[in-house]
């Protein structure tokens, strides 16, 4: 059965689901919809970050007999919290949700949180939670994924000043006019775009929390990998900055700080074991250390626009173009500073700021713009 045509007035919900790799799930997910919304007038964007396994292509099948369903095909980005801000910026609702496509959301609390956001027009944002009385995370993550929950969970409400119980939920619904009026500050990098919400909302949300049990995934594999974790970490050290440094670039810097510590071993080994002059040593150990900065930040810092093949051959190249340049920037700003102020430490800490300031600006525009 053709679900009912909808025009732009009568719209009143917008379900967004980022996905990759679900196909097997969104015919399911779509049937789950339609019988627990029977009675409002909805529509479901699935983003798609271009899934090889023809996610986006099993949507528009779909969509070609459905006005409700919508895909939104993403190519060259990556990113959970980017595809949710695009998913709900589309929407010409007054209310979207936001709900993971591997059908571990209980899709039946969508009508209590719509209720919730009609009935008080003070509230914000509604948070499906596995934190309260009611909810739980059931069967759906293994116990080092709950504890790792529970760690980020902790760090989110004690160092951003969170009071909601469960901010990592990926399952929320929000007023379009509130989401609107902070979406400039939120971080398009990351998995965790709830916390981010929250915490540039600086508090001033009303916010409520309807319980769900976490269920089990039926179809597929989990996207949480160790690269996700660090991108937490970078969301809360980007939002203590208030939002002035990006996810990005702390992850750049944190790669830089490991590219530290591979040219001091490299020195070692190859001043100490194969007994090269130290200016070999120094040479052959900071191009040591650029190659395994460039790798990192290939699968970390720019994973949705990662370079493969030919294309990291060149951006390899490139990065250490740009890196030799940022090597003389960072030289010539500490003379420059160490001429007017002969504070040595102060000089050489600015020519370290300029040349990974400048490393991070130019690799991103042209180390991983090579396509």
């Amino acid at each position: 059965m053709l679900a009912k045509s909808t025009t732009f007035k009568e719209l009143t919900l917008t379900v967004v689901i980022p996905t990759y790799n679900e196909k097997d799930n969104v015919k399911p997910l779509i049937a789950l919809l339609d019988e627990t919304l029977q009675t409002i007038v909805w529509e479901v964007v699935f983003v798609d970050d271009d899934s090889p396994d023809g996610t986006a292509d099993e949507v528009r099948r779909i969509a070609r007999k459905r006005e409700n369903v919508r895909v939104i095909h993403r190519v060259g980005r990556r990113g959970l919290s980017g595809a949710c801000i695009e998913g709900i910026l589309s929407s010409s609702a007054p209310f979207a949700a936001v709900m993971d496509g591997d059908l571990q959301h209980d899709e039946r609390i969508l009508v209590s949180m719509l209720a919730a956001l009609k009935e008080d027009a003070d509230v914000d944002l509604v948070v499906g939670s596995r934190n309260v009385s009611g909810g739980s995370v059931g069967s759906g993550l293994t116990k080092i994924r709950s504890l790792g929950s529970d760690v980020a969970t902790f760090l989110a409400r004690r160092l951003l000043k969170i009071s909601v119980n469960d901010p990592m939920s990926g399952f929320f619904m929000v007023r379009l006019e509130s989401f609107r009026g902070v979406v400039e500050e939120l971080q398009m990098q990351g998995f965790k775009i709830l916390t981010d919400l929250l915490s540039a909302s600086r508090g001033g949300w009303k916010v409520i929390e309807i319980p769900f049990v976490f269920k089990e995934r039926k179809f597929g594999e989990s996207k949480m990998d160790s690269a996700v974790t660090l991108e937490y970490f970078g969301l809360i050290l980007a939002r203590l900055s208030g939002g002035r440094l990006s996810i990005r670039f702390i992850l750049f810097l944190f790669v830089g700080l490991t590219g530290v510590l591979v040219q001091l071993i490299m020195v070692a080994l190859f001043l100490k074991v194969l007994l090269l002059s130290f200016f070999y040593s120094q040479i052959l150990g900071v191009v040591a250390a650029m190659t395994s900065n460039f790798f990192l930040n290939n699968v970390l810092t720019y994973r949705d626009q990662s370079l493969i093949g030919k294309q990291a051959l060149i951006g390899l190249i490139s990065f250490y173009f740009v890196c030799s340049l940022g090597a003389v920037a960072n030289v010539a700003v500490a003379n420059i500073v160490y001429s007017a102020i002969p504070l040595w430490v102060f000089a050489s800490f600015l020519g370290s700021v300029m040349s990974s300031i400048w490393n991070f600006m130019s690799s991103r525009w042209l180390t991983w713009r090579i396509r």
